[in-house]
């Protein structure tokens, strides 16, 4: 796998299990499973946009770990994982500038799946992945 490129946040330090994830995850990601509001900048060429909180849940059923966010300026918050200790963003190519990773916003699925659409985003990503590790 040296010679594929990781664009997701600490990559350099990823194990090759995450890194495969990863992989997967640019092929599962699509229109359907993107946040509402960021459809329209979705693309394919773009996977990562509008994915965050449903990939996180979803990476954390996999691998375990938590899952955090960043409080954004729109009032949204961005979410990424914690496994083993080091910080994963496997969304992070949305961005265009660094976020600043920090623990101090713990992220709950409960809350996170009031919303049913995005428990609809989530089971999609999970059926998407299976489908293609099959």
């Amino acid at each position: 796998m040296s010679d594929t490129f990781f664009g997701f946040y600490n990559a350099e330090n990823a194990t090759d299990r995450i890194r495969s994830l990863y992989m997967l995850l640019k092929r599962a990601w699509c229109a359907g499973t993107c946040a509402p509001r960021l459809r329209g900048r979705w693309t394919p060429e773009q996977p990562s946009i509008g994915q965050c909180s449903v990939t996180a849940f979803a990476v954390q059923d996999l691998l375990g770990g938590e899952v955090f966010g960043i409080p954004l300026e729109d009032g949204g918050v961005h979410c990424f994982n914690v496994i083993g200790g080091n910080i994963y963003d496997l969304t992070s190519e949305q961005f265009d500038s660094p976020l600043e990773y920090t623990l101090e916003h713990p992220q709950s699925r409960s809350v996170h799946f009031e919303k049913a659409e995005k428990y609809q985003r989530y089971i999609l990503l999970k059926e998407r992945l299976k489908e293609l590790t099959l």
